[in-house]
């Protein structure tokens, strides 16, 4: 059974207010993206990697991929106009490449962090029950509004977990999924993910272990924590 990652770096993160997408921004000097391939270069159980690329990077991201040594990588795919076909492009590049049961790993790009006991209990989850999604519990209590200024309501936070990336599926599944959702124009809108679809499209998901330090770089503060992370976790120059 392969073990396929699906790295998402489609998108131009406006709201890090960079010049550049956020992916690529350096931290000590390596793009973040690298960090993250990284993580699945050194799995064990990862076999190979496709990347799903904001156009116009592909070769300055193979570059850094032969600098950085991930050798795994097999595949960029052209990123699409939303993180939804950003994903669909990457699970469809793999048709006739792998059998309905091999394993799909769908990981964000902007995720430097994933622990490699949380990508392993992933993809267990996927092999034992088809799909596993990195899931942690929900430490807040949570109101529902009732009339933009007030509420009357809450959910119990015991009844509640947060669903990230590292997520897994049958590669099977999966790519019916896409086709299904992408005909039917389901899932696939705002600010929908492969979870979401799944559970719109009638799937049951299986929760995995997750990690808090498993964070999405998404403003310049998540920036500077994590040239911070780094800096005082791998001994290295701040850039």
């Amino acid at each position: 059974m392969k073990t396929v990652a699906v790295i998402i770096a489609g998108g131009v993160g406006s709201r890090v207010g960079s010049n550049i997408p956020k992916q690529f921004i350096p931290i000590d000097g390596k793009p973040i993206l690298m960090y993250t391939l990284e993580g699945f270069q050194r799995h064990e159980l990862v076999d190979e990697i496709v990347l799903v690329c904001i156009d116009g990077w592909q070769e300055e991201v193979r570059k850094w991929a032969e600098t950085y040594g991930i050798g795994k990588l097999t595949d960029i795919v052209r990123g699409g106009s939303s993180g939804q076909e950003s994903i669909r492009n990457g699970v469809y590049s793999l048709e006739g490449k792998l059998d309905d049961d091999d394993v799909v790993i769908i990981h964000d790009g902007i995720r430097p962090l994933v622990d490699a006991s949380v990508l392993t209990d992933v993809i267990e989850k996927c092999r034992s029950f088809g799909n596993g999604v990195t899931s942690l519990p929900y430490n807040e209590q949570i109101f529902l509004v009732d009339d933009e200024i007030s509420t009357v309501k809450y959910i119990p936070r015991e009844t509640l977990r947060r669903v990230s990336t590292p997520q897994a599926y049958r590669f099977g599944k999966l790519d019916s999924a896409y086709h299904t959702a992408f005909e039917k124009g389901i899932g696939i809108y705002g600010s929908s993910y492969t979870n979401t679809m799944m559970v719109e499209l009638g799937e049951r998901l299986y929760f995995a272990a997750g990690s808090d330090k498993n964070i999405k770089i998404t403003t310049p503060d998540d920036v500077e924590w994590f040239r911070t992370y780094v800096k005082l976790n791998h001994g290295q120059k701040k850039d």
